[in-house]
C-alpha cells in the first residue's frame, strides 16, 4: 500500500481536488484516496482533522502533510522526477511553472461565472464581465504552448504535466458551458477529456449523491 493519501472534496464541484488527483493518476503515482464530503453535517469535523486551513486537497505522506494544490503538485514532481511533472527542458519547465501559478492565482471572472458542475452542462450561460477576457487569454496561453513546446504529444507541453493538470478544471468549464474556441484550443480540450483518468473522475462524479445548492446556479 502506497504512503500517500490524498484527502480530496466531492468529485462534481472540487475543481481544486481533482488537480492533484488527476497528476497523480496520470503519472502513476499509487496513493490512498479519501473522500470528504462538503458542507455536510460532518465537514467542519472531518476536514479539520487533516487540513489545517480546513479545506482541500491534502495530501499525507506518513507523518507530514501537505495542504496547498501547487504545493502538492511541486512535491510530487520532487519525489518522482522519473514522472516527468514538469517538463525536461529548463525553458519549457520555466514556462509550465509560470501559466501554472496564473492558473492558481488568477482567472477569478472564469471562476465564479462558470462554477465547476460535472453533472449540470450549461451552454451558452455564464458569460459575466471579465470572463471572455480570461477565456482569450486562456487560449493565448494554450496556443502559445501548444505551437511552441507541443511537438511531443497532444498536450501543453507534449506530454502531460502539471501544467496540464492546473488546467483540467478549466477544460471542464468550457465543455459543459459550450465555449466556442480555436482550433488549437479545442483539439486540446479533447485531449484532456479522453484521458481515461478525466472520463474516470468525471463518471464518478456524476453518481456521487450529494447536491450543494450554491454551486446548482440555472
Amino acid at each position: 500500500m502506497s504512503d500517500y493519501t490524498l484527502y480530496i472534496g466531492n468529485k462534481n464541484y472540487s475543481s481544486w481536488s481533482l488537480r492533484p488527483w488527476l497528476a497523480m493518476k496520470v503519472a502513476g503515482i499509487p496513493f490512498e484516496e479519501k473522500l470528504i464530503p462538503m458542507f455536510d453535517d460532518d465537514w467542519k469535523a472531518s476536514i479539520t482533522k487533516v487540513s489545517p486551513t480546513a479545506q482541500v486537497p491534502v495530501l499525507t505522506d506518513g507523518d507530514l502533510t501537505i495542504w496547498e494544490t501547487m504545493a502538492i503538485l511541486e512535491y510530487m514532481a520532487e519525489r518522482h522526477p522519473d514522472k516527468g511533472l514538469w517538463p525536461q527542458d529548463p525553458a519549457a519547465r520555466s514556462v509550465a511553472r509560470s501559466m501554472a501559478n496564473e492558473m492558481h492565482a488568477g482567472f477569478s471572472a472564469l471562476r465564479n461565472n462558470m462554477l465547476m458542475n460535472i453533472r449540470k452542462p450549461r451552454p451558452g450561460k455564464g458569460m459575466g464581465e471579465g470572463v471572455a477576457k480570461d477565456i482569450a487569454r486562456i487560449e493565448e496561453i494554450w496556443t502559445d504552448c501548444r505551437t511552441r513546446f507541443g511537438a511531443g504529444g497532444d498536450f501543453l507541453f507534449g506530454k502531460f504535466s502539471n501544467a496540464d493538470a492546473m488546467f483540467a478544471p478549466v477544460v471542464i468549464r468550457f465543455t459543459n458551458h459550450e465555449v466556442a474556441l480555436s482550433d488549437v484550443s479545442a483539439a486540446y480540450r479533447d485531449a484532456v477529456q479522453a484521458l481515461p483518468e478525466m472520463i474516470q473522475w468525471s463518471d464518478a462524479a456524476r453518481v456521487e449523491p450529494w447536491i450543494i445548492q450554491k454551486y446548482e446556479l440555472d
